[in-house]
């Protein structure tokens, strides 16, 4: 999404399933003349989809888009098609007004019409559409001109040949997901409190219109500055590996921090302590892990995973979790497992060996202790920060963590492992 896009579609106005695209009508052109769609010899319609009309993206299905702008139009284009009745409106006037003026235009098209009007199959509409997380609405007038907009820039992309139409539908899954959590966090912890009526007789919807005009472009704005820096970000680090390889399976530590005994915190405190709890985790967290140079890549209530492009780097975050932790009193201990490894990156998040071995050395770790494995130690012993052995060294403090062996022990699903306690040698910097 750029500034100047009008908008995606809320959360529950998709296209259609495949069903309400009409096998004798799905493809017809509305330019026919009567005699043409009556006469029971004409060949069969072209299959679901295939586009009859090869112009440029922006360029296509000019007579159905024509044709679907107007109401009446709209519905008469809808029977000559074959598509099946259309479902009247009757979503509450207010929540209409709001969502309006957050998608920038009113809506005018079922998933059939957005489909027709875009120039995709009704097929292709609704993979786009589930991807990014709408449910079905079957034949309802639910659609706006921003999501025909959408349609078109994502079909035209796969029509360029910029992007193949699975990875199209990858962008438009990952793209909604984050979204998704994103709009949910902002709602509930944002405009909720911001929209209590301020003063007696005022509807939560008087005050919820007046500041979304307020808020929304600044919003969207500040949308786009974070994600262009994020874009930034990800592509430096994908510039700078050596080979496409290493692109795709990358060597990097991986971490996880679990709060201990967070199952009977749930079972003791009240569901507002315990949100407030987890919020304060997760942020402070996500604080520590970008401050010195990891990336977040998921919050899971009682437990983040992070990466490091270095060993050094992980296990500094690693030991400030515990240390930042231990002086809340209000936190629970915490306890975290540090892994060094080829991973595979997906739509944002990792997989892998190296991903299952960090989890497995998180849940074996006694309370606010940092547990590595062997090819995590030799990372970091390779780089200076800590020595080979403490006992041969001579003078150990030039070090900044010790490390300490522990018993071999079975780990499920990967075999025997040697632990190795970490702690930090010197204190911390600022």
């Amino acid at each position: 999404m750029t500034a100047d896009d009008p908008g995606a579609p809320q959360q529950g106005q998709p296209a259609g399933s495949r069903e309400d695209d009409p096998a004798s009508g799905g493809d017809a052109d509305p330019q026919r003349t009567e005699p043409e769609r009556a006469d029971p010899e004409r060949a069969d319609p072209e299959p679901v989809g295939e586009r009859p009309d090869p112009a440029p993206a922006g360029e296509r299905a000019g007579p159905a888009r024509a044709a679907s702008q107007d109401p009446v139009q709209a519905n008469s284009f809808a029977e000559d098609v074959g598509e099946a009745e259309i479902v009247e409106d009757d979503t509450d006037p207010s929540a209409l007004r709001i969502e309006e003026l957050i998608l920038g235009s009113a809506r005018q098209y079922t998933p059939f019409q957005a489909a027709r009007a875009a120039g995709v199959s009704m097929e292709l509409a609704s993979r786009f559409w589930r991807a990014m997380g709408f449910a079905d609405v079957g034949q309802a007038r639910a659609l706006t001109e921003a999501d025909v907009l959408a349609l078109r820039r994502l079909s035209g992309l796969v029509e360029a040949g910029l992007l193949s139409e699975p990875m199209a539908v990858q962008v438009a899954r990952s793209t909604g997901q984050t979204t998704a959590r994103l709009a949910d966090w902002q709602i509930d912890s944002f405009l909720m409190g911001l929209t209590e009526p301020p003063e007696p007789g005022m509807t939560r919807n008087e005050v919820t219109f007046p500041l979304v005009q307020l808020l929304l472009p600044e919003l969207e704005e500040f949308l786009v500055y974070v994600w262009r820096r994020q874009l930034a970000a990800a592509t430096g680090r994908v510039v700078q590996v050596k080979d496409d390889d290493e692109m795709v399976n990358r060597r990097q530590a991986i971490g996880f921090a679990d709060l201990v005994g967070f199952t009977r915190l749930t079972r003791r405190l009240e569901d507002e302590e315990l949100g407030e709890l987890v919020e304060a985790f997760e942020t402070t967290a996500a604080d520590l892990v970008a401050a010195h140079g990891g990336r977040l890549i998921k919050a899971l209530g009682d437990e983040i995973l992070y990466v490091a492009e270095d060993a050094g780097t992980a296990a500094e975050i690693g030991v400030r979790l515990i240390e930042t932790m231990a002086n809340d009193e209000t936190m629970p201990e915490l306890r975290v497992g540090i892994a060094f490894g080829t991973m595979t990156t997906r739509m944002g998040d990792v997989f892998g060996n190296t991903v299952n071995l960090a989890s497995r050395l998180t849940s074996i770790a006694p309370k606010d202790t940092v547990l590595v494995d062997g090819a995590f130690r030799a990372e970091l012993t390779a780089s200076g920060a800590a020595p080979e052995s403490e006992k041969e060294s001579e003078d150990l403090s030039g070090f900044r963590f010790a490390l300490q062996p522990l018993y071999q022990r079975p780990v499920r699903g990967l075999g025997v492992v040697e632990p190795w306690l970490l702690r930090r040698r010197t204190p911390p910097g600022p």
